[in-house]
């Protein structure tokens, strides 16, 4: 009785196995289509995000492609003009074109989150894989820098850090890996000391694969999903300590066009001119929830305890 349950057992499960064999295997283009049905608000939000990425690299790289010259000043004739042809978000205290600036401005702002999330989240996610695994006074040291670099206010710490190198894009970079690193490590460890335990880390293990196999083929992968989460959300982060950097004067020098320095001149002549703050705080806010937003949406597919909620 004993073998035939268990072969009518191995019969069913090569029947499963033949089945998930047959099922079409979804293209890209199909994936994408379904998260934009599943996820309207995160396919939105991608849209978003596309269209600011691609303002960014084509005024950067395509010289006259911005309506007017965005450090041209034409202060005599066209200072403090109002929202409207031509000048479609109207003008400053310089007469220079509000929309360009804006455009512009995103470059500094793509520049700053997308290098700085690239680089700290990547370098968190091998550190606290390798705290994890290896474990012992390595984990300890590691996570004790941690826990002193998490006491600081994140906007205390970007601050004193800018203050000492010096106001630049480069340098709110670094002040950014720092302040990106902690929480990175924190959220890839937890996940590592988990997977380590799992039976077919255990299994490779004991057939005698190398740690950096282990950690390469069957840990890494398992948080590849952690990690892309991790970064959408920290970019909106990162924009917005690159914004508040600019916005209190430390971070971008002031005659490089940014979000939070336009939004600084602008809080300063609200009364005379409103759309200098209106339309840099828009941009803002628009482009960190969209992040956020998006964040959500992939933690939601990619994460397989949270599918189908």
């Amino acid at each position: 009785m004993t073998t035939t349950n268990t072969g009518q057992g191995l019969a069913a499960v090569d029947a499963d196995a033949q089945l998930l064999e047959m099922r079409p295997r979804q293209t890209q283009v199909q994936k994408i289509v379904a998260f934009s049905r599943t996820k309207p608000l995160g396919a939105i939000s991608a849209v978003i995000i596309l269209l600011t990425i691609l303002a960014a690299v084509v005024s950067y790289a395509v010289p006259g492609v911005l309506p007017h010259d965005p450090l041209d000043v034409r202060a005599h004739e066209e200072k403090y003009l109002p929202p409207q042809p031509g000048a479609w978000l109207g003008s400053d205290h310089l007469g220079r074109d509000e929309l360009s600036r804006l455009i512009a401005g995103s470059q500094i702002s793509i520049y700053v989150g997308l290098l700085s999330v690239g680089i700290g989240v990547t370098l968190g996610a091998l550190i606290g894989i390798l705290s994890a695994y290896i474990g012992g006074v390595v984990d300890l040291a590691i996570q004790r820098i941690v826990d002193a670099m998490m006491a600081f206010p994140p906007i205390i710490l970007a601050l004193g850090l800018v203050a000492v190198l010096g106001g630049s894009a480069n340098n709110v970079i670094m002040a950014l890996l720092v302040i990106l690193l902690p929480g990175t490590i924190r959220v890839i460890r937890s996940q590592v000391l988990s997977i380590k335990e799992l039976d077919y880390t255990l299994a490779a293990t004991a057939i005698g694969a190398g740690s950096i196999r282990i950690m390469l083929r069957h840990i890494l992968p398992n948080v590849i999903a952690s990690y892309i989460v991790l970064g959408t959300i920290t970019l909106g982060f990162a924009i917005i300590i690159e914004a508040s950097l600019s916005f209190l004067g430390v971070g971008v020098p002031p005659d490089i066009p940014t979000w939070g320095g336009m939004l600084t001149r602008g809080t300063e002549e609200i009364r005379i001119a409103w759309w200098l703050a209106v339309f840099p705080g828009i941009a803002i806010s628009v482009v960190v929830f969209a992040i956020n937003f998006l964040g959500d949406a992939l933690r939601d597919t990619l994460d397989p305890r949270l599918r189908g909620r």
